[in-house]
């Protein structure tokens, strides 16, 4: 029989937003496809009946699947099928992951997994907010345990206006990108990139994609209504009360000893000790790893869950109760922070960010066009001239793990890193650059991808890159207490802040606004007005760090490292790309190999020529603009005769440009056959005298031996005063010097010798012209491996 399908809709910036279900995937716990535009997005979840033994988190994983048929694309690559998730599909699951989490029950320990999978989209409707929606409607309508639902949108800025879910092709011109999520009542999860927008604006945002939430939370409950499950039983784990304060009562002051210490590395070994101590007192008769409960006796996982609760709750109530954190600080006050910028040789730029006891080396490397990072993706954009990758090696936690490649969270902190920059960067045409950073954590005690973010600042300055303004972050901490209302807001959050606190809000940006936002709640949402308190706080410690930052460098350098390329930039017409590559691109594999540079040339007729030092560069340059330079009526140019014909011959002016000498313009008197004149591969100089619409070119010798004749008879007429005078020569463009003579014998005086007194060269030698001068480039036609040009 044909499945019952339901379905529920709603208009969101003028779309129609559909969330349907019934169709597809029937035996997962919850499955929807939600529709926005011509993008179409899969989301089913499936949970475990039975909960996961031995473990101490809730074991959720979110997988974002990119189908390369739904933009119409076969993959790239030699298999030509999807593999492991992009950076875009690992980005997305995580955003999909972070609004949902916080709403299970605690303790649950049932494995929960979510898909999205991207079955069409039509490049302007982004599918990542759509796997959030459609996780959130999935887990409504299953039987799994969950307090959604939540709703997200996309919110930009237009011509100062606000606009919900732009295109993509509106977010290249949007002041904003931000993703929000949240229930009907509150906030759960902000992250994107913004160009210096204050903080009044961000709040502003928020509260109106707060209004499209409240909507697309009700659509989800109206389909809940009629094609919803009932919900599973699950009962919290109850915490065993009169055990707890026995281990309080044991512990007495030693727990606070142990945990409030400035030094992570001893506040984790005392407590460590101080836990096994716990421990092996009330499980005398139990090894310390996890063991088989006894009749009347807990066990070392119960008893540890239990001390871990106390050092909780001392934390907690210590902060709000007293404003004392566990390192001895003030809630606004940051760690002692120290910066060294240049401390690699070799590298293109490097600074090492220290802030407390997280360290963080950046490493700046410029690169060429070529080196671009091609986006194989469901995206518009095709190529990326800005990275920042991060790494998290294990011994910055003083722990011992496998080095494999980059986890997710090592992915999500280096795009975070990477858009807070992106405010600052200089365009491609102020700076033709490809630009990688690498930010590789030395130690850790929180707050690393906002390390990451003040070393990328501070080493792209160290490498010349001409930033607009430097960028620092911060990331902030939230202890509240639900009963009494009260909170506490945390500036600079290390680890131990992180792990007990209910919110983790990374904010980057420069002094006059902010370029980047992550935040993560770990309750049941917050409110704006925390959220304010949150960013006033945030903006005081930014402008503290960036402070001590412009102590040390508080501008790019001058100078690139004279170990960086150089890269020259030129304009040629998109008609002219056929002659600079030459067939086969020999001519452009040519001018490569004489000069030592690499080159590449846009569609648009933009070329890059990238050297080791400028000085080659230029050299290229010179070449390329000999090849598409369009000569002008009145040029002299020294060239060579290619072709000969009855009515004239073809000479090469410029390499691989021909210009026309017809047998009335070879010499002033009649000439009754070109070949008594002019033989292939002579070489003579010729004047431009006519350019056609169609590009040909039209050629004089006649009017050079004309005008030479006529100066050397004002020669003879000069007064005899003693003095010499020598005829001028032509007059030339700027950059190049006077055509070259052919070489002849003193008398009779050859035609192309335009001055009495210029002396016999041997005709087996050939000269160098002179710097600048329009000479086809002999090394050139070796590589090229031609005798004559083509």
């Amino acid at each position: 029989m044909p499945p019952i399908i339901h379905e529920r809709s709603i208009e969101i910036a003028g779309r129609l937003l559909t969330i349907e279900t019934g169709r597809v995937a029937e035996q997962a716990d919850g499955a929807v496809i939600v529709r926005y535009g011509e993008t179409v997005v899969l989301t089913t979840v499936v949970g475990a009946k039975q909960p996961v033994e031995g473990i101490d988190f809730f074991p959720l994983t979110v997988e974002y699947e990119e189908k390369m048929y739904a933009a119409g694309k076969i993959p790239g690559g030699f298999f030509r099928r999807e593999g492991k998730p992009s950076e875009a599909a690992i980005l997305a699951a995580r955003l999909t992951d972070r609004p949902i989490r916080p709403l299970f029950p605690k303790g649950y320990r049932n494995e929960v997994q979510v898909i999205s999978t991207v079955l069409s989209a039509d490049q302007e409707n982004e599918p990542d907010v759509l796997s959030i929606i459609g996780a959130s409607a999935a887990l409504t309508l299953s039987d799994i345990p969950w307090y959604g639902p939540v709703g997200a949108v996309r919110i930009g800025e237009l011509d100062g206006e606000l606009v919900i879910n732009p295109t993509s092709h509106q977010l290249l011109e949007s002041r904003m990108d931000i993703v929000v999520a949240g229930t009907a009542d509150a906030i759960l999860m902000v992250e994107g990139q913004a160009n210096e927008i204050s903080e009044d604006r961000f709040i502003e945002a928020v509260v109106r994609a707060h209004q499209e939430i409240k909507r697309i939370v009700a659509v989800q409950l109206e389909l809940q209504a009629v094609a919803g499950k009932p919900k599973r039983e699950f009962v919290p784990p109850q915490e065993n009360v009169a055990l707890k304060q026995q281990i309080a009562d044991y512990l007495g002051d030693r727990l606070r000893e142990a945990v409030f210490n400035p030094d992570k590395t001893l506040r984790v070994q005392a407590t460590a000790a101080l836990r096994e101590e716990v421990i092996a007192h009330f499980v005398p008769n139990e090894p310390l790893a996890i063991g088989t409960p006894q009749s009347g006796l807990p066990t070392a996982k119960e008893v540890g869950e239990l001390f871990d609760s106390l050092v909780k709750e001392l934390v907690r109530r210590t902060i709000l109760e007293q404003g004392e954190r566990p390192d001895g600080r003030k809630p606004d006050e940051i760690r002692e922070i120290w910066i060294q910028v240049g401390l690699l040789p070799r590298p293109h730029g490097s600074a090492l960010f220290t802030r407390g006891q997280t360290q963080v080396l950046t490493v700046c490397t410029l690169g060429t066009k070529e080196e671009e990072q091609f986006l194989d993706s469901l995206g518009i954009e095709e190529t990326k001239r800005y990275m920042h990758h991060y790494n998290f090696p294990p011994f910055s936690t003083g722990e011992i793990r496998r080095l494999r490649g980059p986890s997710r969270r090592d992915i999500g902190h280096g795009a975070l890193a990477e858009r807070a920059l992106l405010a600052v960067l200089p365009s491609e045409d102020e700076f033709p650059y490809t630009m990688r950073l690498v930010s590789e954590v030395l130690s850790s005690n929180g707050s690393t991808s906002m390390a990451s973010v003040c070393g990328s600042s501070l080493a792209l300055m160290d490498a010349g890159v001409p930033i607009r303004k430097p960028v620092a972050g911060v990331a902030m901490g939230l202890v509240t207490d639900q009963t009494t209302g009260r909170y506490t807001i945390l500036t600079d959050i290390q680890g131990i802040e992180d792990a007990l606190g209910d919110m983790d809000f990374k904010v980057a940006g420069t002094r006059d606004g902010i370029t980047a936002i992550q935040m993560d709640i770990k309750v049941m949402g917050i409110t704006p007005e925390i959220m304010r308190d949150a960013l006033e706080q945030a903006r005081r410690g930014r402008l503290f760090i960036l402070d001590k930052m412009c102590e040390v460098i508080d501008a790019p350098r001058p100078e690139m490292s004279p170990y960086a390329p150089r890269i020259l930039r030129i304009k040629i017409k998109p008609e002219q790309i056929g002659e600079v590559i030459g067939p086969g691109g020999r001519v452009i594999r040519a001018i490569q190999e004489q000069t030592g540079t690499k080159i590449s040339i846009e569609e648009d007729g933009t070329v890059f020529i990238s050297a080791a030092n400028e000085d080659a560069a230029r050299r290229a340059v010179r070449e390329i603009e000999r090849l598409t330079r369009v000569p002008e009526v009145g040029e002299i140019f020294y060239g060579r005769v290619v072709t000969i014909i009855p009515s004239g011959a073809f000479v090469e002016i410029l390499p691989g440009k021909d210009g026309f000498l017809h047998i009335s313009e070879i010499a002033p008197e009649r000439v009754r056959s070109v070949e008594d004149v002019l033989k292939v591969g002579q070489e003579i100089n010729v004047m431009v005298i006519g350019v056609r619409p169609d590009g040909k070119i039209n050629l004089s010798r006649k009017a050079l031996l004309e005008k030479e004749a006529a100066e050397r008879a004002a020669t003879a007429q000069a007064p005899a005063d003693g003095r010499s005078h020598q005829p001028r020569a032509p007059q030339r463009p700027s950059g190049t010097a006077q055509p070259e003579r052919r070489p002849g014998p003193p008398a009779p005086r050859r035609p192309e010798q335009r001055g009495p007194s210029r002396p016999p060269r041997p005709q087996a030698q050939r000269s160098t012209p002179p710097p600048g001068q329009y000479r086809i480039g002999d090394r050139l036609k070796e590589l090229l491996g031609e005798d004559e040009p083509n």
